[in-house]
């Protein structure tokens, strides 16, 4: 059983920066757990306030349920004291259902539900959806507003009522509207999570809507700027923040850009960039072709010289 309880652990996931740890893989595609492994220690020493293991820059959607449990298990064992690991749970109900309690079993602190695979669905299906899965869990549940899972501030509030575990809300929509009503609906009920890709770009903006944390994927690689980064935001040093972004967030997501799927495959290319390379991403997603490899390098080479 986990050490957390579902209001600690979204308190302690509010009280810092988020870590997406990439999930590393073989030249064959076979998951290469020994790499993972030490991968999470190194992470978990730059002072993370949680891990997201297998999400979505860990490729949560190549991975077979297994996989996950094994990647979850292998978070949880590798992680500092005082780090949660959040173990991902999606597609269709049923399977979100045995995914969250794989996630118990593996001694995850918390999950994060991702929107039911492909399928579109009326809000009181993905209440049902959301309910079902909170029921079969002692841990603590992330929801994940994104994509064809876009959740009303009214059907939240519902949920947030009915499910006592059901303890944050990871925003992946970026609608100032909908984060206000929301936040002014429920306020400290949840903790609030950035989840857009690349959130540093979208972390000062939305702090004022009660988003006090994010999820960064440039964690993996280039930690020591990310946690400066989001010191700056928390100080709202906006001078720092727009620096930062200009030379370093914006030219990253310039190249993120260039095609379908960019957002983890760029991770992984900056796993190789600092000399920890984590492997290929897996199918659908491609990696990053050799100019673009050396755009990034390029960035991260100047990221040490931003103070």
């Amino acid at each position: 059983m986990s050490a957390y309880s579902p209001t600690d652990m979204a308190r302690q996931l509010a009280s810092g920066l988020l870590s997406f740890p990439v999930t590393h893989f073989r030249p064959d595609l076979s998951f290469d757990e020994a790499a993972y492994r030490e991968n999470i220690g190194r992470l978990g020493g730059f002072g993370a306030a949680g891990l997201f293991a297998a999400g979505g820059t860990g490729e949560f959607f190549s991975l077979t349920p297994a996989e996950v449990e094994q990647v979850v298990r292998a978070a949880v064992e590798e992680a500092p004291d005082g780090v949660p690991v959040i173990a991902p749970v999606g597609y269709g109900t049923a399977m979100a259902v045995e995914m969250a309690r794989a996630a118990e079993r593996a001694g995850a602190a918390g999950v994060l539900l991702f929107p039911p695979y492909l399928t579109e669905a009326d809000q009181a299906g993905l209440a049902a959806h959301v309910r079902a899965v909170c029921a079969a869990t002692r841990l603590g549940v992330v929801l994940y507003s994104r994509a064809n899972a876009v959740f009303a501030d009214t059907t939240v509030a519902e949920l947030a009522e009915q499910c006592p575990n059901l303890v944050g809300f990871k925003d992946g929509v970026g609608n100032v509207e909908k984060m206000t009503r929301l936040y002014a609906r429920l306020g400290d009920r949840l903790t609030y999570v950035g989840g857009l890709p690349t959130a540093e770009t979208f972390a000062l903006p939305l702090l004022e809507l009660g988003v006090t944390t994010y999820s960064s994927a440039m964690f993996n690689f280039v930690p020591e700027f990310a946690l400066r980064f989001y010191q700056a935001v928390r100080d709202r040093d906006r001078a720092a923040v727009y620096r930062y972004l200009e030379e370093f967030v914006l030219p990253y997501c310039d190249i993120r850009n260039r095609r379908a799927g960019y957002a983890v495959s760029i991770v992984k290319a900056g796993m190789r960039v600092v000399g920890r390379p984590a492997g290929p991403v897996r199918p659908p997603l491609v990696d990053l072709d050799d100019a673009e490899l050396s755009a990034l390098r390029d960035l991260v080479e100047r990221v040490t010289d931003l103070r």
